[in-house]
C-alpha cells in the first residue's frame, strides 16, 4: 500500500491534519462507525469531553486493531462534536494522538447540535492496508 499526503499550505500541519491522502495497491479498506465514549457495557459516558474523547479513541483503536489493521493507516477521520469550544479546550490530547500514530489524514470537524444520549464527541475514521 502506498499513501501520498497532498498539502499546497502548510497552516494545516498546525491542526494535525493534511488536506487530501491519495492510496494506492490497498490491500484492504476498513469504514469504521463513528466511534463515541460508549462503556463496554453499552453505557453512553456523562463525563467531560476530555474524558469523552479519550474513550473514544480508545474505542476506535480497539476497533481497528480487532480487524487487525493498524492506527497509523487512518486516511480519513471525521469528527463530530457538540461543542467545538469545549473539543478545544482538550484539542492537544487529539493532536498528541495523531503525533502518537504519526497520522497523515485528511479531516473534518463537524459542531453538531446533538450526538446519541449523552455523547459529547464521535471519530469517523477510514483506515487502509
Amino acid at each position: 500500500m502506498e499513501k501520498r499526503a497532498i498539502n499546497p499550505w502548510q497552516w494545516q500541519d498546525q491542526r494535525s491534519y493534511v488536506q487530501a491522502v491519495e492510496v494506492r495497491q490497498t490491500e484492504g479498506i476498513l469504514y469504521c462507525s463513528g466511534q463515541a465514549a460508549v462503556h463496554a457495557d453499552g453505557q453512553s459516558s456523562t463525563d467531560d469531553m476530555k474524558t469523552q474523547l479519550l474513550l473514544a479513541i480508545r474505542n476506535l483503536e480497539q476497533v481497528i486493531t480487532e480487524a487487525g489493521y493498524e492506527c497509523q493507516n487512518i486516511v480519513r477521520l471525521n469528527v463530530f462534536t457538540t461543542s467545538s469550544a469545549e473539543l478545544f479546550t482538550c484539542f492537544d490530547v487529539f493532536q498528541d494522538w495523531v503525533a502518537k500514530h504519526n497520522l497523515k489524514q485528511a479531516t473534518t470537524l463537524l459542531e453538531v447540535k446533538s450526538l446519541f444520549e449523552t455523547l459529547k464527541i464521535e471519530l469517523e475514521a477510514t483506515v487502509v492496508k
